[in-house]
């Protein structure tokens, strides 16, 4: 629930604050990015982000960048609900409450069931007056990975397809470079840059070979996950060689062979069940596990279909290109088993824009 008293003062600072929890992403699992602005009377005095697992949190680093004086008796602006249980770091609330500000505005409310509104009470009982709910949304959007993780067990996965406008992302003879425009291409590195893991199936790899890899210079290398049931991953696939770690997911009963050879090319492998619906289970359970809070599913058109399917699907962004390939081409979600068409997936649309010459559509499973 969101306080009434929000004023555009609070709506510019607290954009500040989502921006400043922006460059986290990526980098702070299994912690949620979150970042934190101080003001008063309309200037900014500091500012700070959660940078890394381990490392300060927000409030503190924008605290540590103004003097006692200047936090005394300031608005304080944080994306998250203030933690107020001691982790690998102190609570932020008892930082907050001795640097004495006048206010403190929270963004959103923590799901994280340690927290879930203890912070903000926290707050209160120290005299703190503080407002809950400027740009709620933006900063849900913010922890989307985190919220799923930290009550679920599970990470976001998001689906993010590239094709042309009638749907298919390859022609008859399974071309598909470049259906999509260079600047489209470099906002899915910067998704890349977000995540935690990228995914594909193995024919993405056998078609294309592709790095799977965050080019962006300051950007954390993604885990690179392959779906190969029986591990026709290449020992040469750039997949397997490439910066940062490879995991290759495969039936139970695949080939010992394969499995040694790709684990000497420096590959993991993980062996889940057969069954899809299980085997997704199994794979995003590993993940969880591992702390990570979203996984990018990039294709093809059958893993698509299988993480449908399976109901693992979160949320969705499609890119559609200019172009007509005709239905001899690939489609990009392949079959659903849909019969009738009000038993199909109902997905939301959360937005439209441009991307160079192609349309960006972004939604989320109902």
């Amino acid at each position: 629930m969101s306080d009434a008293r929000v004023s555009k003062l609070d709506v510019a600072m607290m954009a500040l604050a989502v921006a400043e929890a922006r460059k986290g992403l990526g980098h702070t699992s299994p912690n949620p990015a979150v970042g934190c602005v101080i003001a008063q009377g309309g200037r900014v005095l500091g500012f700070g982000h959660h940078a890394r697992a381990g490392g300060p949190h927000a409030e503190i680093v924008a605290l540590r960048s103004v003097t006692p004086r200047q936090a005394r008796g300031a608005t304080i602006y944080v994306t998250l609900e203030p933690c107020c249980h001691h982790g690998k770091t102190p609570p932020c609330t008892d930082a907050l409450i001795a640097a004495c500000p006048r206010r403190v505005v929270v963004g959103a409310r923590d799901p994280n069931p340690r927290v879930a509104g203890r912070g903000i009470r926290a707050l209160r009982a120290a005299g703190i007056d503080v407002t809950v709910g400027v740009m709620q949304g933006e900063c849900r959007e913010v922890i989307r990975g985190f919220a799923k993780w930290v009550t679920t067990g599970m990470p976001w996965v998001h689906l993010k397809l590239a094709a042309s406008l009638d749907g298919r992302i390859a022609t008859r003879t399974g071309a598909s470079k470049w259906i999509s425009s260079p600047e489209s291409r470099r906002l899915v590195q910067q998704m890349r840059a977000r995540v935690d893991a990228v995914l594909v199936g193995v024919g993405t790899v056998l078609a294309d070979d592709p790095r799977l890899t965050c080019r962006l210079s300051d950007a954390r290398q993604p885990l690179r996950v392959v779906l190969d049931r029986r591990l026709r991953t290449p020992v040469s696939a750039r997949v397997v060689s490439g910066p940062g770690a490879c995991l290759l997911v495969g039936a139970r009963g695949a080939s010992p062979r394969k499995r040694r050879a790709l684990k000497a090319a420096g590959a993991e492998v993980l062996e889940v069940p057969a069954d899809y619906r299980a085997g997704w289970r199994a794979l995003l359970a590993e993940l969880g596990g591992r702390g990570m809070h979203e996984v990018l599913v990039e294709g093809g058109g059958s893993v698509a279909a299988s993480a449908l399917r399976a109901r693992v699907v979160n949320g969705l962004t499609f890119f559609y290109n200019p172009r007509l390939i005709g239905g001899d081409g690939l489609a990009m979600v392949g079959p659903l088993g849909v019969v009738d068409p009000k038993r199909a997936l109902t997905v939301v649309t959360e937005s439209w824009g441009s991307s160079g010459p192609d349309l960006v559509w972004n939604g989320v499973i109902e």
